[in-house]
């Protein structure tokens, strides 16, 4: 199953990073990298754009500018918060394309980590299972 529409991808996906914001100890560090980077997805398109330093998401209006832009599929990106990829290596692939700088990106990498049973647990707290990659 995919999801539904460019709402359900910043919803879902975008929890994710609220999760991490609202621990005490992964939303200092996140905040701390003061980064914004955007999520240009595809299937459906959607876009999510995250300001580490102000802890907001959004769709980019009216938000700072992007110091990279992460282009992937929508399922791509909820199997990667679940785990399910190696980001160098989808990147090395071209399944994820990357503009800026990339390496304040694998900065985050660590950070993400963390929150991977954050998201599958809110997908199945929602009655999303079908999004679960097994």
């Amino acid at each position: 199953m995919a999801f539904k529409d460019a709402d359900e991808v910043r919803h879902y996906i975008g929890s994710v990073f609220q999760a991490g914001f609202d621990d005490p100890e992964i939303g200092p560090k996140m905040q701390a990298t003061g980064i914004v980077v955007k999520f240009a997805f595809t299937d459906p398109d959607a876009d999510l754009v995250v300001d580490m330093a102000k802890q907001e998401i959004g769709e980019g209006a009216g938000m700072a500018e992007p110091i990279a832009i992460m282009r992937m599929t929508a399922e791509l990106g909820s199997a990667y918060w679940q785990g399910k990829v190696n980001l160098p290596i989808a990147m090395a692939r071209g399944k994820i394309k990357v503009d800026g700088n990339v390496a304040s990106l694998l900065k985050l990498a660590p950070l993400g980590k963390k929150l991977f049973p954050k998201y599958v647990e809110t997908l199945q707290a929602e009655g999303r299972s079908d999004l679960v990659v097994a």
